[in-house]
């Protein structure tokens, strides 16, 4: 069966022409055997042309995830309430939600019963972040300002009784505040207690 020969594949994520070499087959019969697997559940489409087998995908861990966030939608980083809770810094607690910023659209993606959410930011405010266990994902005080610049303008929610706010480095954040329009940067400041 074929399957058997695809689970070869080393890679975790896999593209049409990875199933084209590995199967010895045309590009058009790649696209039908993925669809055809994709149908029957053999396989997760991530994007178009990136797939995961459904084995891997329901074994991934939240590290993985936030790989899988980044891969999504290219350039991005794992951000808000999402970032702040793989830091510890707000109980608010996500099941498979997943929180990300972008610099080209707001867009949300569902996979397997969870949600891959991008919030566009624009490109002078996308810094503020790290690559850690093969992922990127934004300081604790960046995933705050996110947060704050977002909720400030009206497009994001964040339960601010469920941060502690104690944990955050406030000269770091005064730094970047200083990145933003005034106006904003009052705003955030009042929104996290500074």
């Amino acid at each position: 069966m074929n399957y058997k020969i695809i689970k070869k594949i080393k890679k975790d994520t896999f593209s049409l022409d990875d199933i084209k070499n590995i199967l010895k087959i045309k590009r058009t019969s790649a696209k039908v055997f993925v669809s055809r697997y994709v149908k029957n559940g053999y396989i997760v489409r991530l994007k178009r042309n990136l797939f995961i087998l459904k084995e891997k995908w329901e074994n991934l861990d939240i590290t993985q995830k936030y790989q899988i966030a980044n891969i999504i939608v290219v350039p991005s980083y794992i951000s808000f309430t999402t970032a702040l809770s793989y830091y510890g810094y707000t109980t608010q607690i996500q099941q498979n939600y997943f929180e990300s910023t972008s610099i080209y659209r707001t867009k949300l993606v569902e996979i397997e019963n969870n949600v891959f959410k991008y919030s566009k930011l624009n490109k002078k405010f996308y810094f503020g972040f790290v690559k850690k266990d093969n992922f990127f994902i934004a300081l604790p005080e960046k995933a705050l300002i996110d947060s704050l610049y977002l909720m400030a303008k009206g497009k994001y929610r964040i339960d601010l009784s469920a941060i502690d706010f104690s944990k955050f480095d406030k000269n770091l954040i005064l730094k970047i505040v200083k990145k933003y329009p005034k106006r904003i940067s009052i705003a955030i400041l009042n929104l996290c207690r500074i």
